[in-house]
C-alpha cells in the first residue's frame, strides 16, 4: 500500500454546513439587483424563465458534469424575456453576488473540522475538490472561516469546468499536489460525487454523511467508500493504520 501523502475534501457538506439559509430569500435578492440595475422585469415572468433556464442547465451540469454558472441560465432567462444581456455582463455579475450574501452567511464549520485541518496540515498535504456553480464563492468562505491557509490546492468545478464525478477535478487536485491517486485520501458526503469519483481516479475515500447526502446522491455509485466514519476527528485513527 502506498504511503499516504496527502488528505484531500470536498467541502459544502463534508467541511461546511448551511445554517439559516433561505433560498427565497437568496431569489429575492437576485431579483432586486437586477431591477435595481434597471432592467424592467416581471418578478413572475422572470421566475418562469429562470426556473426553466436553470432546469436545463442543471440537466446539461449532471448528465455531462459539464459546469456551468449561475450567470449562463440568468442570461438565457433574461434573454427569453426580450433583453440582449451576456452573462458577463456587470448587471448579472452583480446580481449572482447579492444571490450568494446569504449562502455565504450561512456557512459554518462542521464540529472537529478546524481542529482536524490543524492537525492533519503539519503532516499531510491538503487539498479541496468543490462542485460550485460560483467559484468566487468558495474563495470567500475559505476567508471568512479562516481556514483557507491549510489547503495548497483548491479546486472548484466552476473554474476547472468539470464536476465531481469527472475524473479532471480529481486529476487536477492531484497534480497540483504533486501526488499519485494511490497516496490520497479524499473525504466526502456524496456517494457518486465525492466516493464513486475519487475510487474511479484510484484514490482511497473516506464518506461521512451531511444534510445534503441524500439531496445529491441518486443510487447510481458503483464504488463503496474504504472507511465510513460520524466525526472528521475519525480521520487521524484511519490516517494513523495506515
Amino acid at each position: 500500500m502506498a504511503e499516504t501523502k496527502a488528505v484531500i475534501f470536498d467541502f459544502i457538506g463534508t467541511l461546511v454546513n448551511l445554517r439559516g439559509y433561505s433560498l427565497e430569500k437568496a431569489e429575492d435578492r437576485l431579483f432586486r439587483s437586477l431591477l435595481e440595475s434597471g432592467l424592467n422585469l416581471h418578478r413572475e415572468r422572470f421566475f418562469v424563465a429562470y426556473n426553466k433556464a436553470y432546469r436545463r442547465h442543471r440537466e446539461i451540469r449532471y448528465q455531462q458534469l459539464i459546469e456551468v454558472t449561475n450567470a449562463v441560465w440568468i442570461s438565457e432567462a433574461l434573454n427569453q424575456l426580450g433583453f440582449q444581456v451576456a452573462p458577463d455582463d456587470v448587471k448579472i455579475k452583480t446580481a449572482v453576488n447579492h444571490f450568494f450574501e446569504n449562502y455565504l452567511a450561512a456557512l459554518a464549520l462542521r464540529s472537529s473540522a478546524r481542529q482536524v485541518l490543524v492537525t492533519l496540515h503539519q503532516r499531510y498535504k491538503l487539498g479541496l475538490v468543490s462542485n460550485f456553480t460560483y467559484f468566487p464563492v468558495i474563495y470567500a468562505a475559505l476567508r471568512k472561516l479562516e481556514i483557507g491557509s491549510f489547503f495548497d490546492a483548491v479546486v472548484v468545478s466552476d473554474a476547472e469546468g468539470w464536476r465531481k464525478p469527472s475524473s479532471r477535478p480529481f486529476r487536477k487536485v492531484l497534480s497540483v499536489l504533486s501526488i499519485e491517486p494511490g497516496e490520497a485520501f479524499f473525504v466526502g458526503d456524496t456517494f457518486l460525487e465525492d466516493i464513486h469519483g475519487a475510487k474511479e481516479a484510484g484514490m482511497k475515500a473516506i464518506f461521512i454523511s451531511s444534510p445534503f447526502t441524500v439531496q445529491h446522491d441518486d443510487g447510481k455509485s458503483l464504488q463503496q467508500p474504504d472507511y465510513v466514519i460520524g466525526d472528521l476527528k475519525d480521520i487521524r485513527e484511519i490516517l494513523d493504520t495506515q
